[in-house]
Order: structure tokens, then sequence, then C-alpha cells
């Protein structure tokens, strides 16, 4: 994912970045909430890490602002208050999350799986990729109207792929978004399920759905109707 994160602590946006790029993620920084929006606007943003204590604009005006122009951006407010009434205020302004400084970067993971999940949410049951079909109830996949058996880590990964076409996805970001756990950075639990992916949605003689990006992980390419 390409995250912004809007924190005027140095220190601690250093933190931040460091630890989300060891898991994939693309980072952003800004150090004051009027940079915070300027940056917000950049649609190939999928989250924003937003400290409440900013200089100049703070962090509810900043939130209010990035409502008013992307109502479906997920917005996690980090702030040392950890008073009732500044979680309300931010939850009721429209963030997705709070999370009160210091915190576990653990636990700022699974806040980040957690929002990005709930805006994953489809309006149907069903994902359509070209001639792929999920059934996200039945927990069923179609290649045409071929029924494809996958077993549930399978699926969950095929899902994955096929909520981001075209973008290509590092294998700690795989990780997290499907096993939403680490493993040794030496594990090829990635590659494995890839490769057993392929082997069932794949059709005989054609290009992969799933390609291989040399040194940076796997994209998927729906194919034709």
């Amino acid at each position: 994912m390409r995250i912004l994160i809007v924190e005027d602590e140095a220190a601690i946006s250093r933190i931040l970045e460091r630890g989300l790029r060891a898991h994939g993620h693309q980072i952003v920084i800004a150090d004051t909430g009027e940079d915070g929006l300027v940056l917000a606007e950049d649609e190939t943003l999928d989250l924003v890490i937003l400290d409440i204590a900013l200089p100049g604009l703070n962090g509810h005006q900043v939130l209010e602002r990035i409502r008013s122009s992307r109502p479906r951006l997920p917005v996690l407010m980090l702030t040392a208050r950890d008073d009732i009434k500044n979680k309300v205020d931010a939850l009721n302004a429209g963030a997705d999350d709070y999370l009160t400084k210091p915190f576990a970067f653990e636990e700022l993971l699974a806040r980040i799986r957690a929002v990005t999940r709930r805006l994953d949410q489809p309006e149907s049951s069903q994902i359509v990729a070209g001639n792929v079909r999920l059934d996200l109830l039945a927990q069923r996949a179609w290649r045409d109207d071929t029924l494809i058996e996958l077993s549930r880590r399978e699926f969950a990964l095929l899902e994955y792929f096929m909520r981001h076409p075209h973008q290509v996805l590092s294998r700690p970001q795989i990780l997290s978004a499907v096993w939403e756990y680490d493993f040794d950075p030496e594990s090829n639990v990635v590659d494995v399920y890839v490769l057993y992916l392929r082997n069932k949605v794949d059709s005989p003689g054609q290009p992969s759905l799933i390609q291989t990006v040399r040194g940076a992980g796997y994209r998927f390419e729906p194919p034709p109707d």
C-alpha cells in the first residue's frame, strides 16, 4: 500500500516509515497539516496515518478537509491524548480508527489491516476479473464456467490479487494481507501458494494470470472476458 504519514515529530515518522517499509509499503511523509492536505490529494494513496497535534492545521481540521474531498480514503488517527473526548471527536469527524501513543507496532499493523479490509468490502458478493469470478459467500471460484477447487488460503490469495489488478504486490504485502502475520524472511510460502494458484487458474499454453516481477513481487493481470 501507499501510505501518507502526517506527523510533526521526526523521530516517530522515521520509526513508522522504517517499520512500514519493512512490510512492503510505500511511504510519503508530511510534517504539517497543510502539507498533509496537499499530499492527500494523490489518488494513489491507500491510507493516511494522521497525528492530531500538528502545527498549523490540527489533525481534526485536516481530517475534515480530507473527508470533504476523499470520503473513502482510510484515515487512522494517532495521538498522545488518551481522553475519551478526543477519541470520540476523531471518530465522529470520520476517522476510521484511533490509536494512542505509545503503541505496539504490531497493533498498528493490525489496525491498518482492519481499516483497509473494511474499505475492501464489496457492494456485492462477487468479484469478477475478465473470465475469472469469485463468489465470496460460497468461497468458490470459476474460470469461464469451470469450477476451480481452491483451499481457503488459495481462495484468499486469489481474492487479494483480484482486488489489486495490475498492481505490483511484494511478498511482505501479501503475507500481511493474506496470512495476517509475518513469516521468516527466508520463507517461500508466498511463492509456493502462487505456484498452487497458477496450476489451478491458468489456461494451458496461455500466459499466467499472476506475473512474476523480478526483485519486486507479483502482479495480477486479469484475463480477457
